[in-house]
């Protein structure tokens, strides 16, 4: 490739500086973060007394974001490693996003555990006395194989990425030169370096779906080993992976969308990355749509006495319009969306994320929620604010705090690093003019 090109694509997806809308973005996310941490610190003065959680519901909105941000990480398996390894190319540039999300997301599965403790200092106690038994660390051992896993394949594509920008210190700053010199100086770009680090990449990538699918198993067995109706399911595990790919991929083409306008990268992420996302979006939500009817279809069937009042509660009584809600928003609504080819262009494949990602945060909050307050044994003789659950402030705070946090993570990822593989890119460019040139050559 000429060296001008190879030169535009460097200069066009080499870290931007933000301009007022990112440093008003950047504001609004720390203001948040601010306030959750504020909720946090009256949480732990105060006790969970200042929470809404109470005898029967004792996992509330904290435990619904954990399920929902142990959803979302999965995209990183999804992205990186199926499509890598299935040799797709035009995923080259979302690889990155993905990752980043999947380590954002993980990183504040694990802190919100650590919020839901009524006693975060004996948090020690997990690896003093944790018991092998415990679907709890299981939990912990995998979400903490998953976290490095998705730190290493989102940092070895990095290296040859930040041996470009440090040669290019004149658009950096002196602070963000040593730190990408700290990170990527030892990267020569040699024949060796490359085929170390492309069979590491596929390890890696190996390596990351069963860990993916076992993080996400796990994480259903904490419902479906705990005897309550709505739980007691052998579904949970294919149910809960499902949904987990369907939000991983609204998140992903979500994040597209704002990248590209925030940007202008309409030549790196075009029309045709949303086309092909949202056939995927399609497909994931008609899986999950055939996982949530055989969810639900069979206890229904059968309506045992202890299953009855809990699907009630979610067909037609108390929490029937958020769960009509979130069933209609992550994937009727989607699918009819992006069945239509217009409907998988940009705008309205950025509307059906956001429409998948809302609709799945609430599906986690109906996961947890009514089945706590109708357990098998009547609740009898208890105050009435225990037969029912809504967030206090501080929750709300503390939960839109994490949130929040995770998106400042990608924010200033995407400030410090390169959003599209620079290095990638260029390689792909090359090897396709290359195939170009063959091609005529032999016409």
């Amino acid at each position: 490739m000429e060296s001008t090109a190879k030169q535009k694509i460097t200069e066009d997806l080499f870290p931007q500086k933000f301009g007022k809308p990112g440093m008003i973005w950047v504001g609004i996310l720390l203001a948040f973060c601010a306030l959750g941490f504020i909720a946090y610190v009256r949480q732990l003065t105060k006790g969970l007394i200042v929470t809404g959680m109470r005898d029967y519901v004792s996992w509330g909105i904290y435990i619904s974001n954990f399920v929902f941000f142990v959803a979302i990480s999965l995209v990183g398996s999804l992205i990186t490693a199926v499509l890598r390894l299935s040799d797709v190319h035009w995923s080259t540039p979302l690889t990155r996003i993905a990752e980043i999300i999947a380590v954002s997301a993980i990183t504040f599965a694990s802190l919100i555990i650590i919020v839901d403790m009524g006693r975060p200092e004996r948090f020690y106690n997990l690896f003093i006395h944790g018991r092998l038994q415990s679907p709890i660390i299981w939990d912990v051992v995998v979400i903490t194989t998953y976290f490095f896993v998705s730190i290493l394949l989102l940092y070895i594509p990095l290296m040859p990425d930040l041996a470009i920008m440090i040669k290019f210190k004149d658009k950096t700053s002196n602070g963000l030169h040593r730190f990408y010199t700290f990170l990527g100086s030892f990267w020569k770009n040699t024949a060796g370096q490359i085929a170390i680090s492309n069979k590491a990449v596929n390890i890696l990538s190996i390596t990351i779906i069963p860990v993916a699918f076992a993080i996400h198993t796990v994480t259903s067995w904490l419902f479906a080993t705990t005897y309550r109706p709505g739980w007691d399911s052998t579904n949970f595990g294919a149910y809960f992976i499902s949904g987990a790919f369907l939000v991983g991929a609204g998140g992903v083409i979500v994040a597209m969308f704002i990248f590209r306008k925030a940007y202008h990268l309409e030549k790196y992420i075009t029309d045709g990355h949303f086309d092909r996302m949202g056939k995927v979006l399609v497909l994931l939500a008609l899986l999950y749509l055939y996982f949530n009817v055989n969810e639900f279809l069979v206890p229904a069937f059968k309506m045992k006495k202890s299953e009855e009042e809990h699907l009630l509660g979610l067909f037609t009584g108390e929490f029937a319009p958020v769960f009509w809600f979130a069933i209609t928003t992550a994937m009727i609504i989607p699918i009819l969306i992006l069945i239509f080819k217009k409907g998988r262009k940009p705008l309205p494949a950025f509307v059906a994320g956001v429409l998948v990602v809302i609709g799945s945060w609430f599906k986690r909050y109906l996961i947890v929620t009514p089945t706590l307050l109708h357990p098998f044994l009547p609740m009898r003789d208890v105050p009435e604010s225990y037969r029912h659950y809504f967030p206090s402030w501080e929750e709300w705070a503390i939960a839109m705090g994490s949130l929040a946090g995770a998106m400042l993570i990608i924010t200033i990822f995407a400030r410090i690093f390169p959003i599209i593989p620079i290095q990638e890119t260029i390689d792909e460019t090359d090897e396709h003019e290359h195939t170009q040139q063959h091609i005529a050559t032999q016409q």
